[in-house]
């Protein structure tokens, strides 16, 4: 696998600085944002174009393994490769990625139009989305201390972030609050892709011994993701939408919302909270 090169993580710009009555011109570092087509091969197939997303380059293989199964189109075992393009005259070759699956995978005939910030993508029924998971396996109890310990310790694996201060990121963690997986994103929903996908190429999905800490907010379709991928607890820094809460509610997902200092909100199926 080629590995992503890290400053195109990051981008460079020239701005100027007002504090009050004064103004200075300085160099700065924003996130990188570019463009990837996410292309899918069975065997003796050719690869066929399923999305195109904004995102930050960087865990490329893992935003689309993560995407392709969040959107329920491939099984955790169906992957059999994941590799850039291999036509050396492509001038954007880093920016496409193909997900070669060991049977034929069934793509809509109006592929998603995918963006940093995708919202359900054209699946917004609730009862059509409840009735296509399955509730969420118990899980661990969590301490509420381990809780409070979440968003400084995905904080802390922002490499990104600290330098930019223009990146989302989701966290794996163990019920014990060990970090397993991070991973940054301009778009919350592709950070959330990138670390269902690791997982997915591990080899260690369903995720039901463990909890996901979001940055931001708790959106439907961060739900649906999360409970797709077997994820008991959802915790968030900021607030889930109504349909959010309900949707966790359905599926049987723990969500903790506003998740900062010594307090706390627990939205849905409260027994997985030590209290």
């Amino acid at each position: 696998m080629v590995a992503t090169s890290v400053r195109r993580r990051v981008a460079g710009a020239r701005v100027v600085v007002v504090d009050g009555d004064s103004a200075r011109t300085r160099r700065d570092r924003l996130a990188g944002e570019e463009p990837m087509e996410l292309r899918v091969a069975a065997p003796g197939r050719p690869a066929v174009p399923v999305a195109v997303t904004m995102r930050t380059p960087g865990d490329d293989f893992d935003l689309a393994a993560g995407f392709l199964f969040t959107e329920g189109l491939i099984d955790a075992g169906d992957v059999t490769r994941v590799s850039y393009c291999e036509d050396p005259g492509i001038e954007q070759r880093y920016n496409v990625v193909t997900v070669r699956t060991r049977i034929p995978v069934e793509v809509p005939e109006r592929s998603f139009a995918v963006t940093a910030a995708c919202g359900i993508c054209g699946k917004t029924s609730l009862d059509l989305v409840a009735a296509r998971y399955r509730p969420v396996a118990p899980g661990p109890r969590v301490r509420p201390e381990v809780l409070r310990a979440l968003p400084e310790r995905l904080r802390a694996a922002q490499v990104v972030f600290g330098s930019t201060g223009g990146l989302h990121a989701a966290g794996l963690f163990t019920p014990e609050g060990e970090l397993v997986t991070a991973r940054e994103d301009v778009g919350r929903h592709n950070a959330v892709d990138k670390v269902v996908g690791a997982a997915l190429l591990r080899g260690e999905l369903p995720l039901h011994p463990r909890l996901l800490m979001v940055s931001g907010r708790i959106g439907f379709e961060i739900v649906q993701k999360a409970a797709l991928a077997g994820v008991p607890v959802l915790c968030a820094v900021s607030a889930p939408s109504g349909l959010a809460v309900e949707a966790a509610d359905r599926l049987g997902l723990t969500v903790v919302g506003f998740l900062r200092g010594e307090r706390f909100n627990v939205y849905t199926h409260p027994e997985r909270i030590a209290l």
